[in-house]
Order: structure tokens, then sequence, then C-alpha cells
């Protein structure tokens, strides 16, 4: 592969998470029995016309401004026409030459822990097809089910620059857009449901050469992890085809998870001519300078923008801020805790070691702790104040997710005592360092580390219950005494 250089573009199709679709009055709503959310309009019935939603156009502005893009005052609908049967019109309504917004960008981490940025060359909107339903029913083998409640369900279309070269790249891109789009709230980007989804154009040239080699598109993928493996797989083939002394045909390939290889779909001159104009019934989309200023006022801070404001206001490394700004609901969960604590790093740290790693290894969501963030807080800073030691905290987490109680309920029921009376520590220190005599050698040689030793033998002696303060200060004192 040293010998070649991918080069990868993306086209994602997001779904917007309206009430109602497009350019009608029916519900957008998935799951609802096949064929409920249809009209005259959706089905292209005669004498029906389309009426565009306004709240997908501020969804597709929000979505937009978020990835850097410039929103064109003035885009132009268009019909889109080809035939199949999830098609009831015969066309789609989209964008085509006049796209709502256009030069946008996303910074995605690199290998070597920098930031690479790839362009974005448009976002358009667009209304969704209808479904072909291929298996599932006793005559799946002879007959294909049509489910037309999707059609016209507003969609928008973000489609990358070919600037990504790796399929890592790719995954990360397709990861931080999803991030930015949950943020923004404009999409549920559920790819079980649908709502995202994404086709890769892939080819592959000699390195440093300039012009594109021959790309195919994959279609049908149905997860980033698979994304990534259908550019892996496809990047190979098409090395292996030249490598050969073939030619990379230009077609587009559909993805078999099953058997992690790509098949061919159809051949560009099987390819459709979308024969595209300028929508009769949609008068040109503009898009006023209040209207764009008063999106921008809902426009919320972005995942990127948040974790370097987190990192800096609350002391936080750059692993912390990253999963907890995940998502948006989740860091402001934690905001609005941390913001009542004493320590508000402290707080971080109990929630992703001491809740996060339980919640993971019994396989839960954070939604499904026992322990809510005012037990977080309240840990965090009995553990800040010196008023419990980190094994009893541990003790009580685990006493809290065994019983299925908050950690405040477990706290006032078993409120472990602390030893805090000085004289006590120190005896049990004197006990301690008369039974390890060679460790103590070792620290006054200047191996000063071996205090830890009898910090940790001193707590377990108490059972956990030394202040661990008072304990730290007492065995150096002793130590150099």
């Amino acid at each position: 592969m040293a010998k070649y250089e991918p080069v990868i573009g993306l086209e994602v199709h997001v779904q917007l998470l309206t009430a109602t679709k497009a350019f009608c009055g029916c519900a957008n709503q998935f799951g609802s029995l096949p064929n409920t959310n249809i009209c005259p309009v959706c089905l292209g019935l005669p004498g029906a016309l389309p009426v565009l939603n306004a709240k997908a156009i501020e969804f597709a502005t929000l979505a937009a401004l978020a990835l850097n893009c410039t929103v064109n005052e003035r885009s132009i609908f268009a019909r889109k026409n080809y035939f199949y049967p999830d098609l009831p019109k015969g066309y789609q309504i989209s964008q085509f030459d006049k796209p709502l917004a256009e030069h946008g960008w996303i910074e995605v981490p690199t290998a070597d822990g920098g930031t690479k940025r790839i362009g974005i060359t448009r976002l358009h909107m667009e209304e969704d097809a209808g479904k072909s339903l291929h298996e599932g029913f006793a005559d799946s083998a002879t007959r294909t089910y049509l489910d037309l409640n999707r059609c016209g369900t507003p969609l928008i279309e973000i489609v990358s620059e070919p600037d990504i070269r790796t399929p890592d790249e790719a995954f990360e891109y397709l990861t931080r857009l999803k991030e930015i789009l949950l943020y923004t709230g404009v999409s549920d980007c559920n790819m079980e449901e649908g709502s995202l989804r994404c086709d890769a154009n892939v080819s592959v040239r000699p390195r440093g050469q300039e012009k594109f080699g021959t790309k195919a598109e994959v279609k049908n993928v149905n997860s980033f992890r698979f994304i990534r493996a259908a550019l892996e797989y496809e990047i190979e083939r098409q090395i292996e085809v030249i490598e050969s002394g073939g030619r990379v045909v230009q077609e587009t390939r559909l993805w078999n998870a099953n058997e992690g290889r790509t098949y061919s779909m159809r051949s560009k001159e099987q390819a459709h001519d979308y024969r595209y104009f300028p929508e009769p019934d949609l008068p040109p989309l503009i898009v006023s300078a209040d209207f764009l200023a008063e999106t921008k006022k809902n426009l919320p801070e972005l995942p990127e923008a948040r974790r370097a404001r987190m990192i800096t206001e609350y002391d936080l490394t750059a692993q912390d801020a990253q999963t907890l700004t995940a998502s948006r609901e989740f860091a402001d969960r934690f905001e609005a805790a941390a913001r009542t604590a004493k320590n508000p790093r402290r707080v971080a740290n109990v929630l992703l070691s001491e809740v996060g790693g339980r919640l993971k290894a019994l396989g839960l969501e954070q939604e499904q702790s026992p322990v809510s963030m005012r037990g977080i807080v309240l840990a965090a800073d009995l553990l800040d104040e010196g008023k419990i030691s980190s094994k009893q905290m541990k003790q009580l987490f685990d006493i809290a997710f065994e019983k299925g109680e908050d950690f405040g309920v477990v706290y006032e029921r078993e409120k472990p005592r602390q030893i805090t009376d000085a004289s006590a520590i120190e005896k049990l220190i004197d006990e301690v360092i008369a039974a390890n005599p060679k460790q103590v050698e070792q620290y006054r040689a200047g191996k000063k580390t071996v205090a830890g030793f009898f910090v940790g033998q001193v707590m377990r002696a108490s059972k956990g219950q030394a202040n661990p303060a008072l304990l730290n200060e007492l065995v150096v004192k002793k130590l150099e005494g």
C-alpha cells in the first residue's frame, strides 16, 4: 500500500428531526405501520403541490453553520429524475447546481497526534424516497414490498472533498460529523433506523501523482466500523487489479458485511442520467441575513470548543474531556454537577472511573446508574475533604450498585468511621516501621518512594479507615525522625 495513495470522499445523508415531512403535513415518524404516513403530496398525485417545511430550513441552516459552511442567500430546488418502485413521483426534489451551503470543513485527529482539516464541498436539502422491503415475508423470494412512509422525509446531504487518505481518517470524519450534528439537535443520527446513511467514493493512485484514479462508489454500509472495513477491502482490491495489469472500472459496489467484501452493483454505463431541472412548483429559497443571524443564536457550543474550555476550566485531561463531551446531554449533566462541587476534576474522576467503570462492566448506560450526579458530587466532596478514603469510597459504591441505591443513601447508613486521631495513626505507623527495618533503611538511604509502602501497610492495618492526608504527613515525619 505504501506505493499507492487512496483518495476517499464521503456522501452522508442525514434525516432531519422535524415533526412533519419536507413538503407536506404528514408525520415524520419512524416505526409507524407501513403506508400510514402518506398523502397526495408525498405520493406525487396529480394536482398536489409541495410546500417547504420552515423547520427543515432552520435545521439545515443550523447544520451548515455548525460545519463551517457558507450559507448561500439564494438556492434552488430541482427535480432529480429516476424511476424506481419506492419513488412514486418518478423524481426526487433535491438541490443541484445551487445548493443551500458550500465550502465547509471538519477538523479530525490524525495518527501522529495532530489534526487535519477535511473539506466539505456542499450541504444541500432534499427529500427521502420510500423503502423497498426484500425480505421478511413468506413470498420474499418472488415479491418486493413497498413502504412509502419515508417518502418526503427531509434530508440534508453532506458531500466531503476528496481529502480523506485512509479508512481511519474516514472513520474519524464520520465520528466528528455525527457528534456535531447530535449537538445541534437537527437529527438523531440513528444508523439502524436509516437516519444517517453514508456512501463512500474511493480510488487509488501512485503516491505522488496528482491525477485521481478511477473511483468506485461503495453503498449499503450501515455502521462506521463497516465503512472502515469496506474502504480497507476496496483499497486492497483496486491495488490488486492495478498490480495485476488490469484496469479499475468506475462502478457502484455493495458491501457485504457477512463476507467482508464488496460486490459490483452497476457500472458507469448503467448509471442514471438524472436529467436535473429546476422544480417548477417551488420558488428559490432565500435565506435572509436576519434569518441567518437568528439561526446562529441557536448554535450550541460545539464539541471541540467545549472540550477546550472544559480542559481549562476544570483542569481535565484531554482524554477525560473527550469522554465527558461525547454527547451534549452527558456534558450538560457533568457541568451542572461540577459547578456545585468543591473539586470538579475529582467529580470527573469519580464519574468516569467509579461509576463509568461499573456501568461498563454491567453493560448499562449512564441513565441506568443507581448513583445520581448528586451522589457522585457527594462522594467527590467527601474524598476531597478527607472524610473518607478512596478504599472506603469504592466499598460504598460497591454497595450502591449491589443494592441499586444512591451513594448518599448508602453513605448515611454505612457512615464509615475514619481514624483522625494522630496518636492512633502514629501507633500503627510505629508497628509497621518496627516490622519493616529493611524498607526503613531504603528510605533513609534516599529511596523516598518507599514511603508509599508504609502508607499502604498502615492503611491495610487500619482497614482503610486512617485519614489519608494525615497518614501521609505522619509517615514522612516518622521516617525522617
